[in-house]
């Protein structure tokens, strides 16, 4: 029906309205569905307005677009007004929904806390999308209460190994999910059980604490698996041995053996053997075996067994155990063939060692003497009983410590406790010991493989001199070449040079570069032959380096081209090698010629020196001879009548001057006569003492003059001895003369004469004040005076006089003087010179 609206049940809603309120109606429906979608309620009756908007087609447009405006708005005011209130009611109904479910959820969690909590344990749980873990439960569990994190760090409450098999199994639980399940210890000692799994997208882990029965049970579980595990390793090493093994029951029938034993009985496998009773052993080592078990002992012994047809040697050990024995056979044939051959080495090790000169003692593991040689016997002065005893290496080094016969120690027990120390070594030690008696020993100690040191005294004293004198030898032949002024080569026998010092390379100014590569001597040669162009003689030097068959020394003067003067010689070695030397004699050369030329002078002067002396001394003597013998007339009263007393004492002036001028003359006279080899000995027995009294009768005046006195000392038998009388009695006389000027008055001077196997020797000795140290030497020199004490000064030849005459018979004349005490002026005359010399003439 036109303008008729029905509900979805059907109902008329209304019928024909007027115009104006068919246009309203149209415009309200229009509004209310556009704002449909805003809208909760339920628009579906609206469908039946389409009539009354195809009625309003016909309508103004603009009536229709404000009537729509009005009606929308009040209408949407009006909607949104229901709306609210329906949102809220609704949010009232599901906030008690939600708080009635968080109270149930809340119920919920605190069963599932307090069930968690109900044994003690920990839970760790880590979110899908969170990092940090969640921890709850008791963490006494790991002894980490005071910090909860702490469960996480196994490394504080497991043990190292636990510990790493923990941190891998929680990552793989926490990157693939893959749950496991452990049991641990503590470090504590508690019993943990570990479970790890994931749940709804969390990775969970459970640690509980496990007491009573079931920590017995978990004990008993690991006890099991370890005891289980040694079984299967003990018996996985049992059928791997080579040693036949077997366990039997208590009737003594075999219930186990592992293959080696089946293999000696030549059994095919554990039940063939079983059943057919193979037996390793004969009836009587199993005998001896019952009976031993039945005494509830062990047995063993070393027994002879046939292995598959092949006799060996066995240690046999059997054990008594709970329900029968059980058995194993060790093979030792090689075992006791080393040991017979080991013996059979040590003893001829010992009988070697016994023959050696270096001393060898050997000490067992129990560090106790085993064996000793005659030379460590000998080396240290011990008793063989002492030795028999089998000492302790401790009891030695204390006996040879008392006896002074170790090096000396400031701390001994820290210097035995070292040495002690080889016995736990590994490689043998070497030790120098210096002996208090001046020896020096190497000690090598050296550890034995079953135990034990051996030690090896070898005397290095002469080696050790020998090394410091090659050494010291070496070092100063090195410095002594090196600082020669001679060039030294040595060449070896192929002709290279070996050594050399600088003053070769210098003097023939070589380089040192070429001097160091060893240059063979033609090259030497070579390099020497702008300084010496003489072919012949390097020719002849170089035969005399590489001849093999001659090889004579050779010496020669080189004239460089330098104008120096080399003096070469060469010296053949013992090892074939040969020696040369080089002396630059230049500056020896121009002395020589300048000493000759000056020597020659000299002689030349000498001879007019000694003429002229020779000519004046007898040129004089002659008018000295009319003087004396002028004044010893005019002494003479009865011839030329007498004298003044004036004139008597000049007179005995001129007779004193003139002896004593002819004294000095016949003095000059003497003396060259000696230089030039013309003087001649009137060789003939003479008496000593008769000489001696003669000497003393011509110094008598003098010696009264002076208030002296003289004493002779001279056996009565001294007897007599061949010389010339003459110069024996001027000796003497010049000594007492001497002795006489220098003696103080009232002493007394000593003329002694002493008589030996082989020389007669004359003393004069006098009180007087001594000759000082420093001219000594200078008193029998010509014309060397000396007036310390003297009361007039002589020529000084007196005592040159007597050093010439005593050195004609073939003697000496020596000198002893004390300042202050006086002096005492030797000679000696050889008996056997002066008999041959006289025999010769």
């Amino acid at each position: 029906m036109p303008g008729t609206i029905r509900a979805r049940s059907g109902r008329i809603l209304a019928g024909p309205r007027p115009r104006g309120f068919q246009i309203a109606a149209a415009a309200t429906l229009l509004a209310i569905g556009s704002c449909a979608q805003a809208s909760a309620l339920d628009f579906s009756t609206l469908a039946a307005a389409k009539p009354y908007a195809a009625a309003l087609s016909h309508l103004e447009h603009r009536e229709i677009v404000g009537l729509s405006l009005t009606f929308g708005v009040v209408f949407f005011a009006v909607v949104s007004a229901i709306g609210f209130i329906r949102t809220r009611t609704r949010a009232a109904r599901m906030d008690a929904k939600a708080r009635s479910e968080i109270s149930s959820l809340r119920d919920r969690v605190d069963r599932a806390h307090a069930l968690l909590l109900s044994e003690p344990q920990i839970v760790i749980t880590w979110p899908a999308a969170a990092e940090e873990p969640e921890l709850f439960g008791d963490m006494a569990i790991v002894a980490a209460s005071s910090a909860p994190h702490r469960a996480l760090a196994f490394g504080t409450w497991l043990s190292a190994e636990q510990a790493a098999v923990m941190e891998e199994a929680v990552e793989l639980l926490r990157s693939n999910g893959e749950g496991f399940a452990m049991a641990a210890t503590t470090l504590a000692g508690r019993y943990v059980e570990i479970e790890g799994r994931a749940i709804g997208g969390r990775a969970m882990l459970r640690i509980k604490d496990l007491s009573g029965t079931r920590q017995d049970l978990i004990d008993l579980t690991i006890r099991h698996e370890k005891l289980k595990h040694d079984i299967d390793a003990l018996r996985s090493l049992i059928e791997a041995l080579p040693s036949p093994i077997w366990a039997r029951d208590a009737a003594g029938n075999l219930t186990y053996i592992n293959p080696a034993y089946a293999f000696a009985v030549d059994g095919r496998s554990h039940a063939d053997v079983v059943e057919r009773r193979l037996e390793l052993l004969d009836p009587r080592a199993r005998e001896s075996m019952k009976l031993s078990r039945l005494a509830g002992e062990s047995y063993s012994a070393r027994l002879p067994v046939i292995v598959a047809g092949d006799r060996r040697i066995f240690d046999v050990f059997d054990i008594p155990t709970h329900s029968g024995s059980a058995g194993i056979g060790i093979d030792v044939s090689e075992v006791e063939l080393l040991r017979d051959e080991i013996a059979r080495k040590v003893e001829a090790h010992r009988r070697t060692l016994d023959q050696l000169p270096s001393a060898v003692a050997i000490f067992a593991a129990d560090q106790r003497l085993a064996f000793y040689n005659a030379a460590y016997r000998v080396l240290w002065g011990l008793n063989t009983d002492f030795l028999d005893r089998s000492p302790t290496d401790s009891a030695v080094l204390d006996h040879l410590r008392a006896a002074r016969k170790l090096p000396e120690q400031a701390d001994f027990r820290s210097w035995k406790t070292q040495l002690l120390d080889a016995y736990r070594a590994i490689e043998p030690q070497t030790h120098l010991w210096h002996l208090p008696d001046g020896r020096t020993l190497r000690v090598v100690t050296t550890p034995n493989p079953e135990g034990g040191v051996t030690y090896l005294f070898d005397n290095v004293t002469e080696r050790l001199e020998l090394e410091r004198r090659h050494d010291a030898l070496i070092r100063v032949q090195g410095e002594t070449l090196d600082n020669l002024s001679e060039g030294v080569a040595v060449f070896s026998s192929d002709g290279r040079l070996r050594l050399s010092n600088p003053s070769f390379a210098r003097m023939w100014k070589l380089s040192a570069s070429m001097l160091t590569e060893r240059p063979h001597i033609e090259a030497t040669i070579a390099a020497c032959q702008p300084l010496h162009s003489d072919d012949t003689f390097w020719q002849s030097l170089r035969g005399a380096v590489t001849g093999l068959e001659r090889r004579e020394p050779m010496n020669c003067r080189l004239d460089r081209s330098d104008g120096s003067v080399i003096e070469c010689a060469t010296m053949p070695l013992p090892d074939g090698a040969t020696l040369l030397t080089f002396q630059d004699i230049s500056d020896s050369v121009n002395v020589e010629r300048v000493l000759r030329e000056r020597n020659d002078a000299l002689e030349t002067a000498d001879h007019l020196k000694n003429d002229f002396i020779q000519h004046v001394s007898y040129e004089l003597r002659s008018p000295l001879t009319n003087i004396i013998g002028f004044a010893q007339l005019l002494d003479d009263a009865a011839l030329t009548g007498p004298l003044t007393d004036k004139q008597h004492e000049y007179l005995g002036y001129i007779t004193t001057s003139s002896s004593a001028l002819l004294a000095i003359i016949n003095d000059i006279l003497d003396l060259a006569t000696i230089d030039a080899g013309a003087m001649m000995l009137d060789l003939r027995t003479i008496d000593i003492r008769s000489t001696m009294e003669a000497a003393a009768e011509g110094v008598r005046d003098r010696l009264t003059e002076q208030n002296l006195l003289l004493d002779i000392d001279a056996a009565r038998n001294i007897g007599a001895f061949v010389a010339d009388e003459r110069r024996v009695r001027q000796i003497l006389f010049k000594l007492l003369s001497n002795a006489i000027s220098f003696s103080p008055p009232g002493e007394t001077i000593t003329l002694a004469a002493e008589r030996r196997d082989d020389a007669v020797l004359f003393s004069v000795t006098d009180r007087g004040p001594g000759i000082p140290v420093e001219i000594q030497d200078r008193v029998f020199s010509r014309f060397e005076t000396h007036t310390h004490g003297s009361r007039h000064r002589g020529t000084g030849l007196g005592l040159s006089i007597v050093r010439s005459f005593v050195e004609l018979h073939g003697g000496t004349v020596s000198l002893e003087s004390v300042v202050g005490h006086g002096t005492t002026v030797t000679c000696v005359f050889p008996i056997e010179h002066v008999m041959e010399r006289a025999a010769a003439e």
